[in-house]
């Protein structure tokens, strides 16, 4: 890693904060006529038309996130439809007044949805060979790069899914903030395919030696010709998705070049607007943040952790992923039982046989500072769960003298769960929030502390996966939520450094990288909710 990589990396995650005296660069206001199509498109290409999901998958949430894997599902068309669409396909359409737009069941931000998602794999059920690329508007797969009938013999057991994310898609209403956005969108994601593919009983897991120019010649997303202006995409992470762990033959550098090797490239990708903001500094930063193949050495997590406490949610796996949402109020009434609580906690500590963080098999970098409002039993305050107990004694150094580090009555020990300050933390959690209520009026909000600095001198790579750890744990959150029958929601307007003010942190250390909050949902009674695939008629269900 070069130092000026480094300092570039610190000099945007500086230059994008949000302050209390002015908000991060970006637009000074939304130009409407031009925002983006959230439909990426390629004219010119095969298209397969994916068979939609009828029936429940008869796999309920409370099994899924416990580990319990049914027999794994065949590996055939229909099958890796379910996935996909379970992983990035719509939820539902949103109307209001004379605006209608779709949601997904991978979360984003502002709901502008810049991660793309691209298949590869080896012929089958009249899937032909190569890369193909998924399009949620009509559940759909595009032959993006064209190979032989024998290619991808490796890909019999399985097949690779590889994420990018359209800058510009964020950056029309986030400005220079939005390379964060698309970051959190991408741990997003990878937690959405990690739920989905347990509930077919199948393993997602990232392969770690497919770097960054391995992923670009796999998608053809260094083809800039094949692009409008300012619209290419940006490659983020490639995954295994099959019955058992990575094969051998696919778990190098290359096993990628050779695949990339024997594709020919086809289409045209639609323009998704007229004009566009061009913002120098996401360029800047997503060239210094280029991943190599990282060190073996760390992707071995420190830490074995107890069984996963259970919960009571027999709702079928499949249409609690439908049916999350993120929420738009809450009514700073609903209080969450204790026990709850604890559970929804302990399904954020990173086991790696569990989904979503069996696709992550790091060690933990993120931890979460809790601004407890309304839960049953528990005190009022700011709160500190550890993700990795090993942090303890460093945080413990850096967070203000006067913090209490109380150990909470009732909590398991496993879960490194300490209040820091008894309080009432509404206030401070709706102006940390940049001044929204929903910080406040809910059972809970949260900001995710990073362990910044040691990540970074690992490479100026770890600045995205930190992103995408906090990222997942935003869809963790939101599926936790949901079983409890509640509702959660990401927080992306946040002033960074008055959290690290309220805790006495004062460098690079430590940093905050993304908030949640979660609580009782007040609804728009204004929005009608409308099926996500009514406009398919006659499509294939399965």
């Amino acid at each position: 890693m070069s130092n000026n990589a480094l300092s570039t990396v610190i000099t945007y995650h500086e230059a994008s904060k949000h302050r209390l005296d002015g908000y991060a660069p970006g637009p000074r206001g939304l130009d409407w006529a031009n925002q983006p199509d959230p439909f990426r498109r390629y004219a010119g290409t095969q298209r397969c038309e994916l068979p939609l999901r009828a029936t429940p998958l008869q796999m309920p949430f409370a099994e899924v996130r416990s580990g319990r894997r049914q027999t794994p599902a065949a590996i055939n068309l229909a099958n890796l439809a379910t996935l996909l669409e379970l992983s990035f396909g719509l939820s539902a359409w949103k109307e209001y007044g004379g605006s209608r737009w779709a949601l997904r069941c991978n979360p984003s931000s502002g709901n502008l949805h810049p991660t793309e998602c691209y298949v590869l794999a080896a012929a089958r059920d009249g899937l032909a060979s190569g890369v193909h690329h998924y399009v949620s508007y009509d559940h759909s797969l595009e032959r993006r790069a064209e190979a032989d009938p024998d290619w991808g013999s490796e890909l019999a057991g399985g097949c690779v899914l590889i994420l990018t994310s359209i800058h510009w898609r964020e950056a029309w209403k986030y400005g220079l903030r939005a390379y964060r956005y698309c970051q959190h969108d991408c741990g997003h994601a990878l937690a959405a395919v990690s739920y989905a593919a347990a509930t077919l009983g199948w393993r997602a897991q990232v392969l770690e030696n497919w770097h960054d120019a391995a992923l670009a010649a796999l998608t053809g997303v260094a083809r800039m010709g094949d692009f409008a202006e300012h619209e290419s995409e940006a490659v983020e992470v490639a995954l295994w998705i099959g019955c058992g762990n990575v094969p051998e033959s696919l778990d190098s550098a290359q096993a990628a070049a050779a695949l990339a090797s024997r594709l020919n490239f086809v289409g045209q990708a639609n323009r998704l607007s007229a004009q566009h903001v061009h913002w120098a500094g996401i360029d800047t930063v997503h060239l210094a943040a280029e991943r190599p193949v990282p060190p073996a050495s760390s992707l071995i997590p420190p830490t074995q952790w107890p069984p996963l406490a259970p919960i009571d949610c027999s709702q079928d796996a499949g249409a609690l992923i439908r049916q999350r949402r993120s929420a738009v109020g809450f009514d700073g009434v609903t209080a969450m039982p204790t026990e709850r609580w604890f559970t929804m906690l302990d399904a954020l500590l990173p086991r790696p046989e569990l989904p979503p963080w069996e696709i992550w098999q790091r060690p933990p970098r993120v931890h979460l500072i809790l601004f407890v409002h309304r839960v049953a039993g528990i005190t009022p305050g700011i709160y500190l769960l550890l993700r990795d107990h090993s942090v303890a004694p460093a945080l413990r150094q850096a967070i203000r003298e006067d913090a209490e580090w109380a150990e909470v009555p009732g909590a398991p020990r496993h879960l490194g769960l300490f209040r820091l300050f008894s309080t009432d933390a509404r206030d401070a959690a709706r102006l940390i929030s940049c001044h929204q209520d929903i910080a406040a009026d809910s059972c809970f909000s949260l900001g995710m502390l990073a362990e910044f600095k040691a990540a970074l001198n690992e490479g100026a790579w770890r600045y995205c996966e930190l992103f995408h750890e906090a990222g997942m744990l935003g869809q963790a959150l939101y599926l936790e939520a949901e079983a409890a029958g509640l509702r959660g929601t990401g927080i992306g307007c946040y002033f960074d450094d008055m959290l690290h003010a309220l805790l006495g942190l004062s460098d690079h250390a430590w940093q905050s990288l993304y908030h949640f909050t979660v609580g009782g949902p007040r609804d728009d009674p204004r929005l009608r909710t409308l099926p996500p695939y009514a406009h398919l008629t006659g499509r294939q269900v399965c």
